[in-house]
């Protein structure tokens, strides 16, 4: 893969359905002043990590691997392992949010297709997964390469929404929209920030893009400089879509608009057409950041499989050398998430979360290695202390920001992730038997023991009603 290429496959991954459901998600929480520091936060931290994606690719380029080989390095196989589960699973959580919210959007014209979570919206999807993994079947190349064009013309419309906005503003309506106090108690600024913090991450997943696939990139350089112009280039495009659907509406009329809530926006400007121009552009843009995601959540199965931390099947690929069995469980996993959506009672906001929580699983131990890089030394050798400085400095800032988002995202969300990661844990023991390899060392003994009580604890949660879904 080329620099445009791996852009593309960043840029792809993280414009997806999240950006249409921007304005309601932060009109729901805050007003413009909140806005702006809620991304200068978001933007500064997910920059860090940027950075740390970038120097990791550069001092550890060896590790072609995607984002859990470095969780491995640095901590050994069985956080490693976590660190690649949780990536796939917050992909499949991913992938099925797209699902909910293509057939959601398909409700505003549709009403057969509800919020999408009616027998018609998982049929639907159904037929969508399906009609994917036989796309990806016949070749991961084929698929980077439709990627590549679909991400063109999905940013397309989402550049005539800020320009159509901006040119429709109302002062009157932004000035009121400053900090929107005058339309009711939000809280205060500290608490507007901290409530948009899930949704300022999750439309960020997929900045990993280009470490995922660095195994195919011509130039190992590439990585790095493909994931920050990538990050900068979409950080650009979600603030101005904010800030553009304050200038034409007032905060609670945006609270309360319909997700995707860029369609109600773009209609109030421009009337009746503008509801199916932006619904075409949401399916076109969440179809293609689902065919970018299925890619990633097969790869990050397969890869850990040849480096014999999953079980030997996972590893397995057919005549198109594409990972066919890790794309199978990939599909399979999407569709039971889908009728799993019957009894959920938000079905899109708890996708969305679910999704968020799992990626900060590994996110946060790719931070920690480059933190833990700098502060030893490690692939220092021969760079100047300046240079060793900044990037521990950035590994540093990286660190702290995953942990404040899995301090924001709630108890609630860190126990359901562990109730996927303990049971999972079986394919950990099988992969390390296949090879007649030590299970566990005595402190993953422990960790693992933590793994399964909170796993434990989150179940006893579900059955008895004191984590709602």
């Amino acid at each position: 893969m080329s620099l445009p290429t791996l852009t593309g496959m960043v840029v792809g991954g993280m414009v997806g359905a999240g950006v249409f459901s921007l304005p309601a998600r932060f009109g729901v929480a805050t007003g413009i002043l909140g806005s702006l520091i809620a991304w200068a936060i978001a933007g500064t931290g997910m920059l860090m990590l940027a950075f740390v994606f970038q120097n990791l690719a550069i001092r550890k380029p060896s590790l072609d691997s995607g984002v859990f080989i470095y969780a491995k390095a640095g901590f050994g196989d069985y956080v490693g392992f976590n660190s690649a589960i949780g990536f796939w699973a917050s992909a499949v959580a991913g992938n099925t949010f797209y699902w909910v919210f293509i057939t959601a959007t398909l409700g505003g014209l549709f009403p057969g297709f509800g919020d999408g979570d009616t027998v018609l919206s998982v049929a639907v999807s159904t037929i969508g997964v399906w009609l994917f993994h036989y796309l990806i079947a016949r070749g991961i190349r084929d698929a980077a390469v439709i990627n590549r064009i679909v991400t063109v013309f999905k940013i397309l419309p989402i550049l005539v929404f800020i320009v159509v906005l901006f040119v429709a503003l109302d002062a009157g309506i932004f000035a009121d929209n400053w900090t929107a106090t005058g339309y009711g108690d939000l809280g205060n600024l500290n608490e507007q920030v901290r409530n948009t913090m899930i949704i300022t991450t999750f439309v960020f997943l997929g900045i990993e893009g280009a470490s995922v696939y660095s195994r195919y990139a011509k130039r190992r350089a590439d990585v790095g400089r493909a994931t920050v112009i990538g990050f900068l280039s979409v950080l650009s495009i979600f603030a101005l879509v904010t800030l553009s659907s304050y200038s034409v509406m007032a905060q609670p009329q945006i609270a309360g608009t319909r997700q995707p809530s860029m369609i109600g926006l773009f209609e109030h400007v421009v009337g009746d057409w503008g509801r199916w121009f932006i619904s075409i552009a949401v399916i076109v843009s969440v179809l293609g950041a689902y065919l970018a995601w299925t890619l990633m959540a097969a790869e990050v199965m397969f890869i850990p499989a040849r480096n014999e931390d999953f079980p030997a099947f996972l590893g397995r690929e057919n005549d198109k050398a594409t990972p066919i069995t890790a794309l199978v469980i990939t599909s399979l996993a999407v569709q039971g998430l889908l009728v799993a959506t019957f009894v959920l009672t938000d079905a899109l906001n708890f996708m969305l979360d679910l999704c968020t929580s799992l990626a900060l699983i590994p996110y946060f131990l790719a931070a920690a290695y480059a933190l833990k890089l700098g502060l030893t030394g490690e692939a220092y050798e021969d760079v100047e202390p300046r240079t060793r400085r900044k990037e521990t400095i950035i590994g540093g800032i990286a660190t702290a920001y995953t942990v404040f988002l899995f301090e924001a995202a709630g108890l609630k969300f860190l126990l359901l992730s562990t109730v996927i990661l303990a049971p999972a844990t079986l394919l950990y023991v099988k992969a390390r038997s296949e090879r007649g390899r030590r299970i566990f060392s005595p402190v993953e003994i422990a960790l693992c023991a933590l793994v399964v009580a909170a796993g434990i604890t989150g179940v006893v949660g579900l059955w008895t009603g004191l984590i709602a879904i």
